[in-house]
């Protein structure tokens, strides 16, 4: 810069400089010529007039929205909080809620006064007097906090000022956030006071206001930390909910005992002091420890968390077919729909317990049974599992080697994992064992079902929803020896009679690629009845039923009852080797329970809208409708066999164990290597199933004697049933009894389980005759035109007794065989009488179902 330009500068800052020096110097003066008490006035005076003037200015900004848009009156009236959607059971008990915020509005007659006059005592204890902003409030807070820096004075927001904060959330500003947030606040309140009764608003309040855990409104809370509903609250629990409302995790009575209890003392005080209750009750009620009754809710809590899942997939395809007056379609998670179903939700607790009572028992089992040995050794499954995890997915994409990858899985380290005993467990261990432990974990499945209704009353589909969320009873696995009543009713069709008796031998079936079917237990000789093949589940045997039966028939039949996967056309079906889901083979039991009719199973019954209007109804399936998949007179020896699976079969226990003596039929099931335990149940009233396994086929039990659908499945439908008949409610289920049988079938079903030897057999007429045999003419079908005596007219005969000879042997079949022959011909000439008279219809009729 050269001289010229610094004269030039200078000549223009010279007027600047001599302004700034008269100003000091005028300042100076005016200090020292005036009283020290009149500088302050002015100062503050002047300090008041700048600060009113910026929150006058602020204030005008915000309210023309330039820090955001102020809730115009039209909006304020239509106020509507996201409200939770309710899941009922048929007898009104709430299963769970879909949500995004956990709440459930109250009306204003819901709320007990305890509340108010607690939450008035402690929070606004103006309020019935103020309109919004309570100025006498503020400047407490100004002079007790700021200049006395008192913090006993308290907050100076009304409950309309923090109704304004709870429907919309403060915001953050890049400078005085919480001044701009306040004023907003306030001019919301002015609002709202404007436009609700104060009945009104503390209506609002108390249905938007947090309480910790994603609970929002009182009515939630009260239900959480109570097991109450707003207005059965006493003074003392009011006040515990009120004083959460300072801080919610702080003062959570589950988390911090101590500090609720004080805090709830203090709210207490606050309510004696304004006059709520009295000094006495207030010494009566502080001395009284917090006492909860504390309901966990959520989407892995409560009952039925299986089924609500399954059932919130299918409300939300449901719903995007129903719109509001608005046009939307309506959202599952905020606007408060009631769903109603047909769950029964004592049966549905009786279902968990039992699982919750059983399950560990059989996994120490399994862990027992494999003793030291490592059930995984065997498989690839650690491996694959291994790397279809994301944290080896995650290391792989990061460049990690197989052999660092190795080091890290092998590395323990904090973590948290399902425990058999409190659900969860804080454990130091590595990833890999992690994956172990989780890989050898037992599951479950229980579906129970009415089926002469085909209502679901009870669907638990696995023992943790937290954990493991996959749904057994959709899940799709083998199905065992459960298959085998399937073969044994078709072949009843057939026309094969109930005591016709077959070899219990090794036999290899070269149309079958040389496939040789064994017996689970390796033992063979002698001969079985059906009843005592299906009762002892026989394999070799239900192989041969099969033959009689038809493989194609046993297949379309299967899909009759129920079956929706698919049945392979394979002789191995027989033995189970068909993967099908626990629905799947509830629907085809409640077929046998229901007198050969397949139900169709139904849960859920309507959804509501929040103001209880229904939405939509789905009608209940009329058992006429149910589809006729056995005759109801083969029916009836099917549910007769079945009871011998109960009475002296492989579910024998359930008489001894478990003191079950009313009518129950059902059949046991294991799959191969003991992957898959079975056992499905069926009394006239309900019809139950249970499956055991791991997540896995290739984790199994090691020994028949541990892994068996006796020893898996089984104990826990015994605890189930047993639980349900102590239930009084019912009683009468526990006294019904299966429809008794003629005398004739009962007489054609009188014949040994087993036998050692195989009887002699009759023709009961001449082989130039061709007449029906004795079992087609009593349970019809056929047409007797067609029927031979070499084909179909054969009986099993008494057997030889022991230490009868040869000679006499014959004689008495002689004997048999004229008597028989005699009344035969007898129930020839009547044969028309008696169809009609059991069955109601003719062989014509019979033939065409």
């Amino acid at each position: 810069m050269n001289k010229r330009m610094k004269k030039q500068l200078q000549q223009y800052l010279e007027p600047i400089k001599q302004l700034g020096k008269r100003i000091w110097e005028g300042i100076l003066h005016y200090w020292q010529s005036r009283p020290k008490w009149k500088i302050a006035l002015h100062a503050g005076l002047l300090f008041t007039a700048l600060i009113t003037g910026f929150l006058l200015i602020l204030t005008i900004l915000i309210y023309q929205g330039q820090f955001g848009k102020i809730p115009d009156y039209a909006s304020l009236k239509e106020i509507k909080n996201y409200n939770a959607s309710e899941v009922y059971a048929e007898d009104g008990a709430l299963l769970g809620k879909y949500y995004i915020e956990n709440r459930i509005n109250a009306d204003f007659e819901e709320i007990s006064l305890h509340i108010i006059n607690a939450l008035i005592a402690t929070e606004d204890a103006r309020f019935f007097e103020h309109h919004g902003i309570d100025f006498k409030a503020w400047l407490r807070v100004v002079v007790k906090s700021i200049l006395l820096s008192d913090q006993s004075a308290g907050g100076g927001s009304t409950l309309s000022q923090q109704l304004a904060k709870n429907l919309y959330p403060r915001q953050s500003y890049w400078a005085f956030g919480l001044l701009i947030n306040k004023i907003k606040e306030m001019i919301i309140a002015r609002r709202l006071e404007n436009l609700y009764s104060k009945e009104d608003l503390l209506r609002l309040y108390l249905n938007t206001v947090p309480f910790s855990e994603n609970i929002f409104g009182v009515k939630v809370a009260s239900q959480r930390f109570f097991n109450k509903t707003p207005d059965e609250l006493e003074p003392h629990e009011a006040a515990v909910l009120v004083g959460m409302l300072k801080a919610t995790t702080t003062y959570n009575p589950i988390k911090n005992p101590d500090k609720a209890l004080q805090r709830r003392n203090t709210v207490l005080s606050q309510m004696m002091k304004y006059e709520y209750i009295n000094q006495s009750l207030y010494d009566s009620l502080i001395q009284q420890p917090i006492e909860l009754s504390y309901y966990k809710e959520g989407n892995n809590e409560g009952i039925g968390t299986y089924f609500r899942e399954h059932l919130r997939l299918e409300l939300e395809e449901i719903l995007q077919d129903f719109r509001k007056p608005n046009g939307d379609t309506y959202n599952l998670y905020t606007d408060g729909l009631r769903i109603y179903t047909s769950l029964n939700s004592s049966i549905q607790h009786y279902a968990e317990d039992a699982v919750a009572e059983n399950m560990p028992k059989i996994q120490a089992n399994f862990y027992k049974d494999w003793k030291k040995r490592d059930p995984l050794k065997r498989t690839k499954l650690l491996e694959k599992t291994k790397k279809n995890s994301r944290r080896y997915k995650s290391l792989k994409n990061k460049g990690y080697s197989e052999d660092q990858i190795d080091t890290i899985f092998a590395k323990a380290i904090p973590m948290t994992i399902f425990n058999w005993d409190g659900d969860q467990e804080e454990k130091v261990m590595s990833p890999l064992d992690s994956i172990k432990h989780y890989l050898t974990i037992l599951n479950t499945g229980l579906l129970a079902v009415e089926p002469g209704t085909g209502l679901i009353r009870a669907w638990v589909g696995g023992i943790n929803h937290q954990y493991f969320q996959y749904d057994h009873v959709k899940a799709r696995r083998q199905v065992g020896s459960t298959f085998k009543p399937i073969v044994y009713a078709c072949a009843l069709e057939a026309g094969m009679m109930p005591c016709e008796y077959t070899s219990n031998r090794l036999k290899t079936y070269e149309k079958y690629n040389n496939w040789e079917p064994h017996n689970s237990d390796g033992e063979y000789g002698g001969v079985y009845s059906m009843e005592g093949a299906l009762s002892n589940s026989v394999n070799v045997v239900t192989v041969e039923v099969l033959e009689r039966a038809g493989i194609d028939e046993v297949v379309e039949l299967a899909k009759d009852m129920g079956i929706d996967s698919h049945v392979p056309q394979v002789p191995a079906i027989s033995l189970g080797a068909v993967d099908a889901s626990l629905m799947d083979m509830i629907r085809v039991y409640a077929t046998f329970a229901n007198q050969g009719r397949t139900p169709q199973l139904h849960y859920l019954d309507r959804i509501e809208t929040s103001t209880g209007e229904v939405l939509v109804e789905f009608e209940r399936p009329h058992p006429r409708t149910f589809r006729q998949s056995i005759a109801p007179n083969y029916n009836e020896v099917m549910v007769k066999m079945m009871e011998a699976v109960i009475d002296s079969g492989t579910a024998r226990q359930l008489r001894y164990n478990y003191g079950l003596r009313n009518d129950i039929a059902g059949k046991t099931g294991t799959t191969q290597n003991q992957s898959d335990g079975w056992f499905i149940g069926f009394t006239p009233k309900i019809v139950a199933g249970v499956w055991v396994g791991a997540e896995s086929p290739q984790v199994h039990f090691r020994t028949l004697y541990r892994g068996q659908g006796a020893k898996t499945a089984l104990p826990i439908w015994g605890s189930f049933m047993k639980k349900v008949y102590a239930d009084r409610q019912f009683k009468s289920w526990k006294r019904a009894e299966f429809p008794g049988l003629s005398d004739t079938t009962l007489a054609l079903m009188q014949c040994p389980h087993y036998l050692e030897e195989m009887p002699v057999l009759v023709n009961y007429w001449e082989e130039e005759e061709k007449k029906p045999s004795l079992f087609k003419r009593i349970f019809g079908g056929g047409n007797e035109t067609e029927v031979t005596p070499k084909e179909d007219t054969y009986i099993n005969l008494p057997p030889r007794r022991s230490g009868e000879s040869a000679e006499e042997y014959r004689n008495r079949i002689q004997a048999y065989r004229e008597e028989k022959v005699e009344d035969a011909e007898k129930q020839e000439k009547r044969k028309k009488f008696w169809s009609k008279l059991l069955f109601g219809k003719d062989k014509k009729e019979d033939q065409q179902r």
